[in-house]
């Protein structure tokens, strides 16, 4: 008996290369994916906690948790007045569960508008 032809013995290994080179691209594309997930997540809390220090600074507290509950569907906002400084921070939960240890938070600061005492709540 003679050994096998080379192109018999190597019969599938391209096959074999081929899916774990698609499935190294399929976790890739999830990984990024991920990450574009939670950064657009990060962005919009910040946006949230901006535009609710904005609202809260002009007297209006019930508009700033609606804003955030629109901006950021599940975000809990915190709110703190001193003097007349307002300092918010939302966070949220991020969406999916493929970067566990992400945490989303956003900060923002302003004043309060003159004529504004102090902030309800």
């Amino acid at each position: 008996m003679s050994p096998p032809a080379r192109a018999e013995a190597d019969s599938g290994a391209v096959t074999v290369e081929a899916a774990i080179a698609l499935s190294a691209l399929t976790l890739v594309f999830g990984l990024v994916l991920a990450g574009v997930v939670a950064m657009t997540g990060q962005l919009r809390c910040a946006d949230a906690a901006r535009e609710a220090a904005r609202l809260i600074a002009r007297g209006d507290r019930p508009l700033a948790e609606q804003a955030v509950a629109q901006i950021v569907p599940g975000a809990r906002l915190q709110v703190a007045v001193t003097g007349d400084e307002v300092t918010t921070d939302v966070t949220a939960e991020p969406v999916g569960s493929l970067l566990p240890g992400v945490h989303l938070h956003g900060h923002a600061y302003a004043l309060l508008e003159p004529g504004v005492s102090d902030a309800p709540g």
